[in-house]
């Protein structure tokens, strides 16, 4: 039976497998649903102690590596030996998992993805224009019996967030929803948000009570009519 002893590194998940790997192997998907529950979305399987693997091993493998890959985690596999790298190539199961020859620099590629999807977020940000506005909104948790605060301002809109004035209910990191009307319909708008800034009472007095918030799971054509709502009223705006 596959024996996974588990350690944490800069909040990735190392999961130390030891034995073969093979049809009794399902405790490896377990232990990785339990991982991402937990929310441990970056696991390294470290395979050094492994002594083989089958191709119903292989499909535990693709199992675990897939429901990862479903909840936007990463999972990458270190220390291989020779003889699994066979069988990864064999199965072509190496053109999809990401192999790396020590625990170090497994570690270090997710620093460097992380680093990647910031520069992707900024420069995705920067690909949209944000409009100052004074639009009142409702927002409340996604939780069940959780905050929520009505007639809040947003006063700067973009298609894929917005700065939110008037509540200090939330805390960075909860999840959200953003109810509001653009003119000139009054089409109603029910979006998912996720707090990524809250301003500091002391530094930003002027932003207080406020949060920034990033828009999830948004439609392309609910972005689609936020870009010409933000485009229509700049362009009035500018004509002022």
């Amino acid at each position: 039976m596959l024996e996974i002893r588990i350690r944490q590194k800069y909040n990735v998940v190392i999961l130390d497998l030891s034995g073969r790997i093979d049809v009794d192997s399902a405790n490896l998907v377990e232990v990785v649903g339990q991982c991402l529950r937990d929310g441990y979305v970056d696991i390294l399987c470290n395979l050094e102690d492994v002594e083989g693997i089958d191709y119903m091993g292989i499909s535990v493998v693709a199992i675990a590596y897939k429901e990862v890959a479903n909840n936007e985690g990463r999972m990458k596999f270190a220390n291989c030996p020779s003889h699994l790298r066979g069988v990864f190539a064999v199965s072509g199961m190496d053109r999809t998992i990401e192999l790396y020859a020590t625990d170090d620099l497994a570690l270090n590629s997710f620093k460097e993805d992380k680093a990647i999807e910031n520069i992707k977020k900024m420069q995705l940000r920067r690909r949209f224009k944000r409009l100052p506005i004074d639009l009142k909104i409702e927002l409340k948790s996604k939780l069940e019996n959780s905050p929520h605060c009505l007639k809040l301002d947003i006063l700067n809109l973009s298609a894929v967030g917005a700065f939110i004035f008037g509540c200090d209910k939330f805390k960075l990191g909860d999840e959200v929803i953003l109810k509001m009307k653009l003119a000139p319909r009054h089409e109603e708008f029910d979006l998912e948000a996720k707090v990524v800034w809250v301003p500091n009472k002391e530094v930003q007095p002027h932003e207080y009570p406020g949060i920034g918030v990033e828009f999830r799971n948004i439609s392309a054509g609910d972005q689609q009519k936020l870009i010409a709502f933000i485009e229509r009223n700049l362009s009035f705006t500018s004509l002022d």
